[in-house]
C-alpha cells in the first residue's frame, strides 16, 4: 500500500464530517440523560472441565458454599473440587430510563484461572451501582468469544474464551430516581468542546424557536431554557431540539499509531515551508559458531568456536527534499508523497516536522 492510499483512506471521513452538517444528537450529550456502570460477582457452572482450580482460587469455593446455601444444602465442612465452575465479574450498563422488568446485555469475565467459559451459565447474580444499591439482577448461558485446546505437548487458544456476554442477561429491578418530566432548563454538553461549534448550536437552536432559548456559556455548555421553548414536556423539546443540524469545527489533529504505522489526517491540516531529509542506518550481527571436533581416534574433545559477522548498511534516504507551504489537505498529501518514504517513516517525518514548528495541527500518538 503506497503512502497515498494509506492516508487517503481516511482523509475522506474528516473532510465529510466538516462539509455535511451533524445532527445536534450526535455532538452533545444531555445533562442527567446518561447510562449507570454496574457490577457483581457470581458464579458460572456447568463447564467441561475448564473452570477454577479451586486450590488456585479459594473464592470460587467461598461463593460456591454460599450459593447452596442459600438453596437450603449443607456443606459445612464439605471438600469442594469440582472443576466445571468459575469465579467471574458481571458488569452491564444500565441505560437512561430503563425501567424495571426491562432486560440488558451483560459482559461475563473469569478471574480466576479458569481456562474458557464456554457452554457455561451464570447463576443468579445482583448488580450493584456505585451506590451499593442493586439495580439489577443477571443469569443464563454464556456466549464466549474464542475456543482454546491443549494437549500434553502444546495449546492452542482463538480469541478470548475467559470472556464472554449474554444479550439480554439482566433484568432491571429498580429504575434511577430522576423526574426528566419537571425539568426547566438543560444543558447540552459538547462531546468535543469548541467555541465555534458550541455557537453554531446556540444559533441553531433560537432560529428553530424563533425566540432564545439557548445560551453558550462556555466552549463545552450550551444552556437550554426548556419552559421557554413552548413545549409541553421537556421530551417533546428535546425531541425537536436533537434533530437540528448543525455544520461542527474541527481542529487540525493529525493522528498516528505506532504499532500499525496508521497515519490519520483531518482536513484543516497546514504545513508550512520546510525541508526535510530522512536516510535509515541498519546494524547487522550475525553469530554463526563452528563446532571443531578431533581426528577420529585422536586424543581431544569438540570446541565451539565463535564466529560474529557485523556490518552497517546505511541507506541513501531521500536527501534534503522541500515540503512546499500549502493551503489545503490535498497539498499537504501530495508534498509528504513526493518525500517517497513509507508510512513508519513518515510517522519519524511529522514528529520531527512538527518539533520544528511547521506542522499546524494537534499531533496525537496512541
Amino acid at each position: 500500500m503506497t503512502l497515498l492510499r494509506a492516508l487517503c483512506v481516511l482523509l475522506l471521513l474528516p473532510a465529510l464530517a466538516t462539509a455535511s452538517p451533524i445532527r445536534i444528537k450526535d455532538l452533545v450529550e444531555f445533562d442527567g440523560v446518561r447510562g449507570n456502570d454496574l457490577v457483581g460477582y457470581g458464579l458460572v457452572v456447568g463447564l467441561n472441565g475448564s473452570g477454577d482450580g479451586l486450590r488456585n482460587a479459594p473464592f470460587t469455593e467461598e461463593i460456591m458454599s454460599n450459593i447452596l446455601e442459600r438453596l437450603g444444602v449443607n456443606v459445612v465442612g464439605e471438600q469442594m473440587r469440582p472443576k466445571n465452575v468459575a469465579a467471574v465479574f458481571v458488569t452491564a450498563t444500565l441505560p437512561p430510563f430503563a425501567r424495571a422488568g426491562g432486560q440488558i446485555d451483560i459482559t461475563v469475565s473469569a478471574i480466576g484461572d479458569a481456562k474458557s467459559l464456554l457452554g457455561g451459565t451464570l447463576v443468579m447474580t445482583p448488580l450493584n451501582a456505585a451506590d451499593g444499591d442493586i439495580y439489577a439482577v443477571a443469569q443464563g448461558t454464556v456466549i464466549a468469544g474464542g475456543a482454546s485446546a491443549e494437549g500434553q505437548a502444546g495449546s492452542v487458544t482463538q480469541g478470548v474464551p475467559t470472556s464472554g456476554m449474554i444479550p439480554a442477561g439482566a433484568r432491571v429491578e429498580r429504575e434511577i430516581d430522576f423526574d426528566f418530566s419537571s425539568l426547566t432548563s438543560m444543558r447540552l454538553a459538547l462531546r468535543e468542546p469548541d467555541f465555534t461549534t458550541a455557537g453554531r448550536i446556540e444559533q441553531a437552536i433560537n432560529n428553530n424557536f424563533g425566540r432564545r432559548v439557548a445560551l453558550m456559556t462556555d466552549p463545552g455548555t450550551v444552556e437550554l431554557d426548556i419552559a421557554g421553548t413552548g413545549q409541553i414536556s421537556p421530551a417533546h423539546a428535546l425531541g425537536q431540539i436533537e434533530n437540528i443540524l448543525v455544520e461542527p469545527e474541527r481542529k487540525a489533529r493529525v493522528v498516528v499509531d505506532q504499532r500499525s504505522g496508521t497515519i490519520v489526517m483531518g482536513d484543516e491540516v497546514r504545513i508550512s515551508r520546510v525541508a526535510v531529509s530522512q536516510g535509515n542506518l541498519t546494524l547487522r550481527i550475525q553469530e554463526t559458531p563452528i563446532a571443531v571436533q578431533p581426528n577420529p581416534f585422536a586424543r581431544g574433545e569438540t570446541v565451539i568456536v565463535p564466529r560474529t559477522d557485523a556490518e552497517i548498511i546505511e541507506e541513501d534516504g531521500i536527501g534534503l527534499a522541500e515540503v512546499p507551504e500549502t493551503t489545503s489537505l490535498s497539498d499537504v498529501i501530495a508534498g509528504l508523497n513526493a518525500l517517497g518514504v513509507s508510512p513508519r517513516d513518515m510517522i519519524d517525518i511529522l514528529k520531527s516536522i512538527k518539533a520544528a514548528g511547521a506542522l499546524h495541527a494537534e499531533f496525537v500518538v496512541r
